[in-house]
């Protein structure tokens, strides 16, 4: 077992690694930018480094200076959490050429998976179903026009590299393909440093399903059922829950068994998320994998009874897993808590909080590194608090929550709690009727 892990992020997460890492007798190094020299994360580490500036680029972002931090403190392996460089083959790479414990995927895996052209043909050939459309990167916009004729409108053009909507673009008719085409082309360019594009059938009235996978260095994976993150803004997801209100008993083992395939197919290694798109009519096609822990882990958690961070550091130090697929006993729900103002369409929220009061409670868990006090940065992604809830049942779970965001108190900066709590009031929301295009027809009330 590992003797001391760094824990290459910030905020949140990385408190909630540290936690996970006291608990099993593991000593903790976290780094921090200057931005953050007050975080949780550094109060409550064994051991802090400063890694560089603000900027993420000058610190989070720095390799030289993660692998600097490792080395002169004895750490022994890595926990890059979420963002920043958990998915990033090359410092996975550069870990193992230190002769540090990279916990996450290989750097090959990162690549099979990471860019989206290339893990559908490696999906493809393992046997999961995938959305229809081009097999990879689409050479030009002559076989661009083509495939879309053969795939059917609508399309939906995608970046290889793409992540968080960028280069995205729909399209429902053959007159509106080349505009749509230039200006992803341009978007992922400005994003990613690459304008590779394909194309997929875009799928009418979707759902955002995702299975959680673990798998060991001994090729053996399970999953521990689903999440449905479809209530999502510009792509990005805003709250999540387990189990989908979608799903059934066939769906959810046949997705099961596609996610395990997909990681047993590339042998993957560690905590991971395969993500798929549900038609109305229970279809599934996958759409990508992540490979690291996600934002929503904590619902999976709740419902199982099960670390994932645990078994992340277990997998890593060489334990093989059980095998057993994991199914929800409970219901859980959670909310991105982001400093960001709702009635001024969600714009960013930074600066000092002044009052800051938990919700608690039974089956209320609060995962965040701020307090009373804290000086949120502007520096870095909005997210600032994750309130989760578990209960019996979904109505029940409903129910908490309100409970939960009524009782939460953050003052001196916007918050996106008045959102939530109108969400759980919304007529849809509470019958499960929801696909990932409801926040275009939600309309926040003034209060």
């Amino acid at each position: 077992m590992f003797k001391k892990i760094l824990i290459a992020n910030r905020g949140e997460i990385a408190l909630r690694v540290i936690r996970t890492c006291k608990e099993m007798g593991i000593k903790t190094v976290a780094v921090y930018s200057t931005a953050d020299a007050e975080s949780l994360h550094v109060r409550f580490a064994d051991e802090a480094v400063c890694i560089g500036p603000p900027s993420s680029a000058e610190s989070y972002l720095k390799m030289s200076n993660i692998i600097s931090a490792a080395e002169i403190t004895n750490a022994d392996a890595i926990h890059p959490g979420y963002g920043f460089l958990s998915e990033n083959a090359k410092f996975s790479n550069l870990c193992e050429e230190h002769n540090i414990k990279f916990i996450g995927a290989t750097g090959k895996m990162i690549d099979q998976m990471g860019d989206k052209a290339n893990a559908k043909s490696t999906m493809i050939a393992a046997g999961v179903p995938c959305v229809p459309g081009s097999e990879g990167v689409i050479e030009n916009f002559e076989e661009c026009e083509k495939l879309a004729v053969e795939t059917g409108y609508p399309v939906m053009l995608k970046a290889s590299a793409g992540g968080g909507g960028k280069g995205m673009r729909a399209v429902w008719k053959p007159e509106d393909l080349k505009d749509a085409w230039d200006s992803a082309r341009h978007e992922s360019k400005a994003a990613f440093g690459n304008d590779d594009m394909y194309m997929e059938k875009l799928i009418e009235e979707p759902r955002h399903i995702e299975i959680q996978v673990v798998g060991d260095s001994f090729g053996k994976a399970c999953h521990l059922s689903e999440r449905d993150c479809s209530v999502q803004r510009r792509h990005q997801k805003l709250t999540e829950e387990t189990p989908s209100p979608f799903m059934t008993d066939e769906l959810r083992e046949a997705m099961g068994n596609a996610a395990v395939k997909a990681a047993e197919y590339i042998k993957y290694e560690g905590a991971g998320t395969v993500e798929f798109l549900v038609d109305k009519h229970r279809n599934f096609y996958f759409m990508e994998m992540n490979t690291r822990i996600q934002v929503e882990h904590p619902i999976t958690e709740e419902v199982v009874n099960y670390d994932l961070i645990r078994e992340q550091i277990l997998v890593a130090a060489g334990v093989p897993i059980s095998g057993k697929n994991y199914y929800p006993q409970l219901h859980s729900i959670e909310c991105r808590i982001n400093a960001e103002d709702p009635f001024n369409n969600f714009r960013p929220a930074p600066g000092k909080v002044t009052t800051f009061h938990a919700p608690g409670g039974h089956g209320v868990r609060m995962d965040t590194h701020v307090y009373a006090g804290y000086m949120i940065p502007p520096n870095y992604d909005s997210m600032i608090a994750k309130l989760i809830v578990t209960a019996q049942t979904r109505e029940e779970a409903i129910n908490k929550m309100k409970r939960a965001l009524d009782e939460f108190v953050i003052e001196g900066i916007k918050t996106t709690i008045p959102f939530h709590r109108q969400l759980m009031d919304h007529p849809d929301y509470v019958a499960g009727n929801y696909t990932t295009k409801f926040m275009e027809d939600f309309e926040i009330q003034s209060i």
